[in-house]
C-alpha cells in the first residue's frame, strides 16, 4: 500500500531534515535571515513541523494538535534541541497515523479543503510529501548560505 512508501518518504526527509537543523554552524545561523531570505531556515522547519503534525496527525489522527501557523514564521531563536524534538515528534505521528489510515481511507476525499479543490487523502498525502521535499531543499540552501557567511 502506499502508506509504506509515504511513510519511508516522510521518515527519509525528515531525518535529512533534522541533519540540515543539526549542521548550521550555530544556532543564531539557523534563524538568519536578510532582504533576499524572507523565511529563515529555523522558520521553515516549524513550518513543516506545523503543517504536518496538523494535517497528518490532527486531521487525519485525531491528535489533537492546534496548529499555530504565524508562530512558524514568526517565532525566533527557539533552541536547536526543541527544534529537533519537533521533528521526531512529527516522525513518530506522521507513522502512526499513516498506520492506522486504510485503502478505503485513502480514497475518501480529505476531510478540510485545502487546495480549493477536493481531492483524495492519497493525493493530499502525496502532495505533502513534495512540500516537505520542496522546503528541506530550501532549508538545505540556507544552511549552505550561512556556512558562507552570507
Amino acid at each position: 500500500m502506499i502508506t509504506e512508501t509515504l511513510k519511508e518518504i516522510f521518515t527519509r526527509d525528515l531525518n535529512k531534515l533534522k541533519e540540515e537543523i543539526n549542521v548550521y554552524p550555530d544556532e543564531e545561523s539557523i534563524w538568519r535571515t536578510d532582504k533576499e531570505v524572507n523565511n529563515s531556515g529555523g522558520n521553515l522547519c516549524l513550518h513543516l513541523i506545523g503543517n504536518l503534525k496538523h494535517f497528518i496527525g490532527a486531521v487525519l489522527g485525531n491528535s489533537g494538535f492546534v496548529r499555530d501557523r504565524d508562530s512558524e514564521f514568526n517565532d525566533k531563536d527557539v533552541p536547536r534541541s526543541e527544534v529537533i524534538r519537533g521533528i521526531d515528534e512529527t516522525i513518530e505521528i506522521v507513522n502512526s497515523t499513516l498506520d492506522s489510515l486504510s485503502a478505503d481511507d485513502l480514497n475518501k476525499t480529505f476531510p478540510i479543503d485545502v487546495l480549493r479543490e477536493n481531492m483524495s487523502t492519497e493525493f493530499f498525502l502525496t502532495h505533502l510529501a513534495t512540500h516537505l521535499g520542496y522546503h528541506l531543499g530550501q532549508v538545505s540552501y540556507h544552511r549552505r548560505m550561512s556556512e558562507n557567511g552570507s
